[in-house]
């Protein structure tokens, strides 16, 4: 995308994390935005957003290519955010604190360097510097000038956790897939996040994980997907219990359509990766090493709609 703020972006990543261009030119993902009610609401769909994102990286995993060939990841878009600007980035710790709330947030978005300022159409590089000494009028480059409520909202647009917070909660763990995921993703998520019985069993289902099985998802799912290693078993047994919130919350939703079929049908592909234990990266293998002979541009054949 030709926009000024990517030039300085581009910049700065080179010093921050080796993936960060990698990110930038060769991933592409489906993000959601859900609403929240409430301080509390919002609390607590972060925190079962956080936890399950793996879970949602594995289920959507799409991308076990790179420049042809396969790369030994499920998901090599969500490895490359594990080495992309840590000051940014991640599984946000502190949401699974006591006293946790928006501004908690605002204390860590404060704290994470800032990329530009927007002025009279244009981005002023400020990359690493603090908002801070933006609201005590001490930045360099605009030394006296003090943050609008709209500097506020463009800082916000430049962190990169796996849930952003912003006036809506923003989920970001799924690699962009086919035409059918594109429906599957935000019913994964309405169904567990807005039907509150669903809401209450994912946080019941996530209330004893530690920070670090968090993260040791996070950290593995890139490469094992489903297949990752998790209290004995594997994440797919916990994908599974997922899914099938999703399925009961949409079915308590129940929303119709003119077939009078609810939203239940648009989960029909996260039920085939759990019943076949094939994600769509498994199926785009088999078919790399199958019926395409090894030709990548099958791909695009196959994958366009």
């Amino acid at each position: 995308m030709p926009k000024e703020r990517y030039r300085i972006m581009k910049r700065y990543m080179l010093k921050r994390g080796k993936h960060g261009l990698d990110m930038m030119f060769r991933t592409a993902t489906v993000q959601v935005n859900m609403d929240f009610a409430s301080e509390a609401d919002m609390v607590a769909k972060l925190r079962v957003g956080l936890a399950l994102q793996p879970v949602a990286t594995a289920l959507f995993a799409n991308s076990p290519f790179t420049d042809g060939k396969p790369n030994g990841f499920q998901s090599y878009r969500a490895e490359m955010w594990r080495d992309t600007d840590p000051d940014r980035t991640g599984l946000l710790p502190f949401a699974f604190e006591q006293g946790m709330g928006f501004e908690r947030y605002v204390d860590y978005a404060l704290d994470v360097p800032m990329y530009f300022v927007y002025r009279d159409g244009h981005y002023i590089d400020v990359a690493g510097a603090s908002f801070r000494d933006f609201m005590a009028g001490k930045l360099k480059a605009l030394p006296g000038v003090r943050p609008t409520l709209d500097d506020w909202a463009d800082h916000l647009t430049t962190l990169f956790p796996d849930v952003r917070l912003k006036r809506y909660l923003e989920m970001r763990g799924a690699d962009a897939g086919s035409f059918r995921a594109l429906a599957a993703l935000p019913a994964f998520w309405t169904g567990i996040l807005y039907d509150p019985g669903a809401l209450d069993e994912a946080l019941a289902l996530i209330a004893d994980w530690t920070e670090e099985e968090r993260q040791a998802l996070r950290d593995q799912v890139p490469r094992l997907g489903l297949s990752t290693p998790f209290r004995g078993l594997t994440l797919r047994n916990v994908a599974r219990d997922a899914v099938n919130l999703a399925l009961e919350g949409l079915r308590r939703r129940a929303r119709l359509n003119r077939k009078g079929e609810d939203e239940r049908t648009a989960l029909d592909p996260l039920v085939e990766t759990i019943e076949t234990e094939r994600s769509p990266a498994d199926r785009l293998l088999a078919d790399y090493h199958g019926p395409w002979h090894g030709d990548i541009d099958k791909v695009f054949e196959t994958q366009a709609f």
